[in-house]
């Protein structure tokens, strides 16, 4: 298939490891940032293919992992009211609360439907003008403009009974913060090409140009990586440090402009909580205030609900490339997809269910 199977060619990945090896005369830190990326590496054995020297570390891209605890708790608390609907992507039922998660409301009686856009919540609130609907809105950039017309049409109909709990984060401050972290150990990034898709290139090449990092926008597939990291590698060993767009089949500079105007009129950027990791300034974006009637956290005045991250989980530390999946004591025993500590190893994009999925972990005894 064109695009796809030329990039889980065995022989170009092989080729593209000892070009690696060959240009590689120092040790290096690089950081994917997507969780998509983490998967691809551990489905593969990408880091075993790469010279000693390279070490892969994974970042906060998985939208799933990083979406604030109480954000889970408040929804849980929404789905317990008789009179509300609450709609959801189905990745986000198993993440844990602090005392339980959607799935098991949804057992307990709870009104919880699953959706494959957040449309499908608005035309449930169309049909159903009796109950309360509230779309769970959660991720980056990429998913911004699918939640931000959700909201733009409901207001277009007026559909007094539809709302959204909105937890959207935004990868670039995310990379800041890591860069400016006294304890950062990233030498070099491959950006998520998805959200790329949508913002485009230009706030990697300003992160790149003020921090002296080499950045590069990188694909899913493992001749994708593998080619990511040779660029990196290159820039590295040559002193540079520059934005380099290894998706160009998918990714232009400006990004999607038409994307970028729905969600610039439905959000507003804002400060934002990330779970484990804690408020990032300018991180994430809000319903601006002509669409604050379907925000859910004002409809349902949620704001007193707070909380925080079991002590055990160092799910916090995994999503700032500060330690492996394999160094948490609970990972594999107390800590297993089926009974999860934290979001990184329940999520598709999860590190942590990377890392147990493709058997990097002891079975538990």
């Amino acid at each position: 298939m064109k695009y796809l199977d030329e990039y889980r060619d065995g022989r170009i990945a092989r080729a593209l490891a000892d070009e690696i090896a060959q240009v590689c005369a120092h040790p290096w830190v690089l950081m994917e940032i997507c969780g998509g990326q983490t998967h691809t590496i551990m489905r593969y054995g990408l880091d075993d293919l790469l010279p000693k020297g390279i070490e892969l570390v994974h970042g906060p891209g998985c939208p799933v992992c990083v979406t604030p605890l109480e954000t889970i708790d408040k929804a849980i608390a929404l789905a317990g009211r008789p009179d509300v609907t609450l709609v959801s992507y189905g990745d986000m039922l198993r993440v844990p609360g602090s005392n339980s998660d959607l799935l098991r409301a949804k057992a307990h009686g709870a009104d919880i439907r699953i959706a494959y856009s957040p449309t499908e919540a608005v035309k449930i609130a169309t049909r159903h003008p009796e109950r309360k609907v509230v779309f769970l809105a959660i991720g980056f950039e990429t998913t911004a403009p699918a939640n931000a017309m959700a909201a733009y049409l409901a207001k277009q109909q007026g559909l007094d009974n539809f709302s959204m709990l909105v937890s959207h984060v935004l990868v670039p401050p995310a990379i800041r913060a890591l860069l400016t972290s006294l304890e950062n150990r990233v030498q070099g990034f491959i950006a998520p090409g998805h959200v790329c898709t949508v913002m485009g290139c230009e706030e990697y090449e300003a992160l790149a140009r003020d921090y002296r990092v080499p950045i590069v926008v990188g694909g899913f597939e493992p001749v994708d990586i593998l080619q990511s990291v040779l660029m990196l590698v290159k820039q590295l060993e040559s002193g540079e440090a520059r934005l380099e767009n290894q998706y160009v089949r998918s990714v232009s500079y400006r990004g999607n402009s038409l994307a970028q105007q729905v969600v610039a009129e439905v959000f507003e950027v804002a400060d934002q909580k990330w779970r484990g990791i804690g408020m990032i300034p300018k991180s994430g974006l809000r319903l601006r205030e002509k669409y604050s009637v379907h925000d859910a956290n004002l409809v349902f005045d949620l704001h007193l609900i707070t909380a925080e991250e079991p002590a055990e989980c160092i799910s916090a530390q995994v999503l700032q490339g500060l330690r492996k999946p394999m160094d948490c004591p609970a990972f594999g025993f107390r800590c297993t997809p089926e009974n999860p500590l934290g979001a990184p190893m329940v999520s598709s994009e999860g590190a942590c269910a990377a890392y147990y999925h493709y058997r990097r972990h002891v079975p538990a005894m």
